[in-house]
């Protein structure tokens, strides 16, 4: 076993929070949606696991670079996209912006303010929804809605899981400059729940994320295919059906995370208001 498989979580795309590479999904656009979300997925890993040393992941993500470039072949993962996107036709720079992002989860443990935030999920978000809009050959002038969508699903997953960030990892996304202003600092993620100073720093967090999903909205309305219109619609519901929760609940001791039963219930519920969009987009 390679030391970058001794690192792996196990976790697969149908284990993530929103939909990856769904049924929803042409299948003949499955595949390099596959090899990307597997190269993704192995990085991650790398950067989050909590014992590994930081000069060890950032070899093992080297590694990764230099094989999705041509210059090695020593990560599997790295070298089936290589030859995904050489099939499809596709640029590696998607991959190369997320590699920067897990560079900086090794080495940047804490975000100064909403602006430093932003250019991280630029990296680590930003570039996911990217790739698969190329995948489809959407034009890129969908580019600032899906770039406002993918920082917003950041954002949830940051203060969803800032309690066990924080413990496992000691990595603080939520921005410095917001726990200051309530007086507060990191060591208030270690609490069993969250205090009335820190819900509201989330509250406040998850506000200012409701702008960024507004920005979002007409998102799938700009998507010519139906079947990944459908997907980022259903995206779109279930992160703004999240960002209300995370107004409400304290990520530290309640639960806001949805269930397969959840998911199921908000894409019928929505499914009509789809059908009727593409309808009218269509005359």
């Amino acid at each position: 076993m390679s030391d970058a498989a001794v690192l792996q979580s196990g976790k697969g795309h149908h284990d993530e929070n929103f939909p990856v590479a769904s049924f929803l999904i042409a299948p003949r656009h499955r595949p390099p949606i596959l090899a990307f979300y597997r190269f993704v997925r192995f990085a991650d890993d790398i950067a989050d696991h909590a014992t590994a040393l930081p000069a060890d992941k950032m070899r093992l993500l080297e590694d990764m670079r230099a094989t999705l470039m041509g210059e090695s072949d020593a990560s599997p993962e790295g070298l089936v996209l290589r030859h995904a996107l050489t099939e499809y036709g596709l640029t590696a720079q998607h991959a190369l912006d997320l590699l920067e992002a897990f560079r900086r989860d090794v080495t940047k443990l804490r975000y100064r303010d909403w602006d430093d935030l932003i250019d991280y999920c630029r990296f680590s978000a930003m570039p996911v929804g990217r790739f698969v809009l190329d995948v489809h050959g959407e034009s890129p002038d969908a580019w600032p809605a899906n770039d406002a969508l993918c920082a917003a699903l950041q954002i949830i997953n940051h203060l969803q899981d800032c309690a066990k960030d924080f413990r496992e990892l000691n990595r603080v996304y939520i921005p410095q400059d917001a726990l200051a202003a309530k007086g507060l600092t990191a060591a208030a993620l270690s609490e069993p729940q969250a205090g009335p100073a820190l819900r509201q720093v989330i509250a406040g967090l998850a506000q200012r994320n409701a702008l960024l999903l507004a920005q979002s909205r007409p998102f799938a309305g700009q998507i010519r295919d139906s079947r990944l219109a459908l997907e980022v619609d259903l995206i779109q519901t279930l992160a703004e059906d999240l960002n209300t929760l995370l107004t409400r609940r304290d990520p530290l001791s309640e639960k806001v995370h949805h269930s397969k039963t959840d998911i199921a219930a908000l894409f019928v519920k929505r499914l009509p208001g789809f059908a009727l969009s593409r309808m009218m987009r269509r005359r």
